[in-house]
Parts: C-alpha cells; sequence; structure tokens
C-alpha cells in the first residue's frame, strides 16, 4: 500500500491508494458528468472506475495545480463502491464532484481558507452538500478557497498557465474541472467568486439568483449577497447539477427550446476590457440579426458605477459583522489585506451603509426595465485573460449583476492574445434560472457549434 500526500500545503490529509489492477478506461476522467452519469446508469463504467480515473489525474496535476484543501481518496472511494452495490439514487448517482471549503461536510475538515479554522471538524453537511449526496454524488474533497472567500491571492495555479491567476475565491473549483480533477464542482459568489474563475479558467460557471440555494451550512461572509454556485466544463452538465440543487434533479430542461432575444450590455468599464475580449464579445454579436438583438444602454435605467460601488460598501459592512469574532480574537492569524477589508467596514457610517442598501432596494425594484425589449444580456464576464499570481482578477464586471441578485451564466467562446481563456456571462431577469440556461442551450448552437 503506497501513501502519497495530494500538495505541500499542511492540511492537506494524507491518504492511501489501493495498488489493485487498474481498470484500462484510464480516460474515464475526461467525461462529462451526464455522460458518465448514463454510463453507470446503463452499466458501461463503474462509479469506483470513474473515480480512480479522476483521482490519477489529481495525483498527476495536483503538485503543479494545487487545487484541493483536503482529499481522501479510500474515502471517495469507499463512497464510490457503496453507491455501485447499491440501487441507484439519483440523478448524480456514482459523479465525483468536488466542494469549495467555504461549504460545510460532515466528513471533511472545512478551514474557510484560514489557519484560524485548520482541521476544524462541521458536525453537518451543508444543505448544498446533503442534496448533492441525494442525488447520489461522491463527495471528493474540498476544494481551496481564499481566504474567508476574499481577496487574498490563492496558492492555486490556473492549468492554462501556472504563472497566472485561476480567480477567486472559487479558485480550487475552477481549476479542478478545468483541469479534468473532477467533472462539476460547487462554488461561493458574494462579489465575482464563480464567474470570474470560470472566465479565467475556461470552464461553465452559474451563479444563480440570490437564495435560489441554500446557503445554509456556507461559512457567511455577506448575509445580502452570498450566492452558492456551480462549475462544469458543459451546459449540459451545469443543467444537470443545478436540477439537483434544486429539485433532486427532476428539472428537465429544454435544450431546444426557442431563440431568445438577446441585449448586448457593453456596460461602463467596456473600454478597461482587453481588445481581444472586446474583438471577441462583438465577433459573436455580430452573429446576431437586428430583428433578435439590440444594444442596452449602459446606464439605463441604471446606473451600474454606482451599484459597483453600493455592493462594495455593503460587502465591506457585512465581512465586518461577519468575521467580527476573527477580527477579534484571531487578528494575528488574518492577512493583512483582510483585516484592512474588516477595518474599512468597520469605519464605514451608517448613513453610507444605508445609502448603499437604498441603491440596491430600487435598483432590484426597476432591473426589469433592462428586459423590457430583451430577454437575455449578452455582457463581459471578465476584464480580459487570467492575470498573474499575485492576485485574483478584478469583479468590477461582476459586483452590480450580484448586488441584484440576477441569474448569471459563464461561458468560454475561445482564447485571447495571449493563449489563455475568454468568456462572456449571459445574464436573466430575476428567478429565471430555467429560461437562462434553456435560452443559453440555444445561443450556444448559434455562435459557439460549427455550422
Amino acid at each position: 500500500m503506497a501513501v502519497w500526500v495530494l500538495s505541500a500545503r499542511h492540511r492537506l490529509a494524507s491518504y492511501s491508494l489501493e495498488m489493485k489492477v487498474r481498470a484500462t478506461k484510464t480516460d474515464l476522467h475526461e467525461l462529462g458528468a451526464y455522460e458518465a452519469a448514463k454510463s453507470i446508469c446503463n452499466g458501461d463504467i463503474s462509479s469506483e472506475e470513474l473515480v480512480r480515473a479522476c483521482l490519477d489525474q489529481i495525483n498527476t496535476n495536483e503538485p503543479k495545480i494545487k487545487a484541493w484543501e483536503y482529499l481522501d481518496a479510500q474515502n471517495a472511494i469507499a463512497q464510490a463502491r457503496a453507491l455501485d452495490k447499491g440501487p441507484r439514487i439519483g440523478a448524480l448517482h456514482g459523479i465525483p464532484i468536488g466542494v469549495k471549503d467555504l461549504i460545510d461536510t460532515s466528513d471533511m475538515p472545512t478551514s474557510y481558507g484560514s489557519k484560524i479554522y485548520a482541521n476544524w471538524q462541521p458536525l453537518k453537511d451543508a444543505e448544498s452538500v446533503a442534496q448533492l449526496r441525494k442525488a447520489g454524488a461522491v463527495i471528493m474533497g474540498k476544494t481551496v478557497t481564499t481566504e474567508f472567500a476574499t481577496f487574498k491571492a490563492p496558492v492555486t495555479r490556473n492549468p492554462h498557465n501556472f504563472d497566472r491567476t485561476p480567480g477567486g475565491s472559487s479558485s480550487g473549483s475552477a481549476a479542478a474541472v478545468a483541469a479534468k480533477m473532477v467533472p462539476l464542482a460547487l462554488g461561493t459568489q458574494t462579489a465575482g467568486s464563480v464567474i470570474r474563475p470560470a472566465a479565467f479558467c475556461g470552464v461553465f460557471g452559474f451563479k444563480p439568483s440570490f437564495g435560489f440555494v441554500s446557503t445554509k451550512g456556507v461559512k457567511q461572509i455577506s448575509e445580502q449577497l452570498d450566492t452558492v454556485g456551480v462549475l462544469a466544463r458543459s451546459l449540459e452538465d451545469i443543467a444537470l447539477l443545478v436540477s439537483c440543487l434544486r429539485d433532486s434533479g427532476n428539472i428537465r430542461f429544454n435544450k431546444y427550446s426557442k431563440h431568445p432575444r438577446v441585449g448586448l450590455f457593453r456596460g461602463p468599464y467596456w473600454e478597461q476590457l482587453e481588445l481581444s475580449s472586446r474583438v471577441a464579445i462583438e465577433k459573436i454579436w455580430s452573429c446576431f440579426g437586428s430583428s433578435d438583438s439590440l444594444v442596452i444602454e449602459s446606464e439605463r435605467p441604471l446606473c451600474f458605477k454606482e451599484l459597483t460601488e453600493a455592493q462594495h460598501i455593503l460587502m465591506s459592512s457585512d465581512i465586518a459583522k461577519a468575521l467580527k469574532f476573527e477580527f477579534e480574537e484571531h487578528t494575528n492569524q488574518l492577512s493583512e489585506g483582510l483585516r484592512h477589508l474588516i477595518e474599512d467596514g468597520l469605519t464605514l457610517s451608517v448613513p453610507k451603509i444605508q445609502a448603499a442598501y437604498d441603491i440596491s432596494v430600487r435598483a432590484r425594484n426597476s432591473v426589469s426595465k433592462l428586459f423590457e425589449d430583451c430577454e437575455i444580456l449578452i455582457t463581459p464576464s471578465a476584464l480580459g485573460e487570467a492575470p498573474g499570481i499575485e492576485t485574483t482578477g478584478d469583479p468590477v464586471l461582476n459586483r452590480a449583476w450580484t448586488l441584484l441578485h440576477l441569474p448569471c451564466l459563464n461561458i468560454p467562446i475561445g482564447f485571447g492574445s495571449s493563449g489563455l481563456p475568454i468568456s462572456i456571462q449571459l445574464v436573466g431577469r430575476p428567478h429565471s434560472e430555467e429560461s437562462l440556461i434553456e435560452s443559453a442551450f440555444a445561443l450556444q448552437k448559434k455562435f459557439l457549434e460549427p455550422t
């Protein structure tokens, strides 16, 4: 029995792999979740074979990418074996999934990206994790998050270029999916922490409407903004995972729905975009005719720079409250950047916080005006390709949409001038998860699939 340690991070578990004859299906890690679930259901492959293939991929790539905070191979294999022996549980039966280390797991430590909680063992699963287990998923391990899901640069590397950031705070989840370590992963977003990592790593990322997925059992950062999201390598897999989180896999998305009317939202930060991103988005926009598309003016009816600032104020204020204990009792174990963020939140005046809150309420009440002439907005996901490893990237293009509580979907569209992924962001009407995903299927056929 050989013992191997996943990475140099001191909180990662060492674990053993039984040195038995491996299945010859060594490329199973490349399967998407939907395809793998069908193969398991049909008896073509077992969950154990799939999990072992993913563990082999992790073993090969993890020392360079560092996507995992905690991984116990024996536990993952045991889950898979139990599922293989029993009856089919749900739509994710036997499918391995990574869980962001901000989300509680009853059988694995949860450290929230902080030394303060090293080896902390929650007593219960978060409701989102419980829902995944109910659907038959194999919880592989905990993916790296930045410190309390804030802006400290992660140890994780971008699988496309190890000198570039994977984004944050769902850095490990995005990198693990992009590197084909797992087909699916959970993330969270308070500013841009699902959409931005998905964009930088070239995977699909979905942030649903606020409250669509329960945040019970997720370390709170902002009670007004925290949202559980998902990452995958295909739109089909996003739909599958969203369905399981919401309704145990019973939602059926129409992949052949009517083509939606779309609006191009360049926004007030358009000129800050890297040229390759602007060109790629304009090229996609050229695929649409005037009868099914229009340009949405950036300041009608909402001032997005004002919304971006309001999001920052509310998030800073909420972080100061959410991390009050950690700040008062473990100040020296917080990064300098997080201490400053909390201090900034503590110094915000009540009138300033109230003004930001009032802005957010008025904006949510009037956001339907953005969709008067269209069903879906196309807008940038990030300012460009992934920057260097010293940062998580700028969430300026995500803050307002998070504040508005709108569903957002990242779709990779190609590669930029540096050979790194670039993406677009689709934004839907409030609580329109199903129609946004169905519209994305229709749009994807138009601008991504070869004719």
